[in-house]
């Protein structure tokens, strides 16, 4: 499967219309990026099932900035519109399928769980210049 090419206009539409997305920010100038994207491509062809996505971080700056993208390539993987997954460094094939078969064993309703009490936890923590008693 060929990979998608996301931009800031096509993000949030292809992000939400799958429930798995591995995103791999990289530029053409970037030595590992070029290392990496053979990994990358090797993979989606073995996963047919994932969309397998790039962000060209020169074209889509504000989709770079957006993610806080300081190093690349960055990997970034999102489950159900969490992302689950964001390192930075060329992955070799072993570890990319790893990070995959991770990514897919993950309980998305534990996930979803544990990212709303994060935010609860903010939420509460704003404003109030007393930490939370334990």
């Amino acid at each position: 499967m060929s990979t998608v090419e996301l931009t800031k206009e096509n993000f949030d539409q292809v992000v939400s219309d799958n429930d798995f997305v591995l995103i791999d920010f990289w530029a053409s100038w970037c030595g590992p990026c070029k290392q990496f994207a053979p990994v990358y491509d090797s993979a989606s062809e073995r996963h047919p099932d994932l969309v397998f996505a790039k962000v060209d971080t020169e074209a889509q700056q504000e989709l770079a900035a957006a993610f806080e993208i300081r190093s690349i390539p960055t990997l970034m993987i999102v489950r159900d519109n969490v992302a689950v997954f964001s390192q930075p460094g060329a992955l070799p094939e072993a570890a990319l399928e790893d990070v995959i078969g991770q990514a897919r064993n993950l309980d998305m309703d534990e996930v979803r769980k544990s990212v709303e009490e994060q935010k609860r936890a903010a939420e509460a923590g704003q404003g109030q210049g007393q930490p939370e008693p334990q």
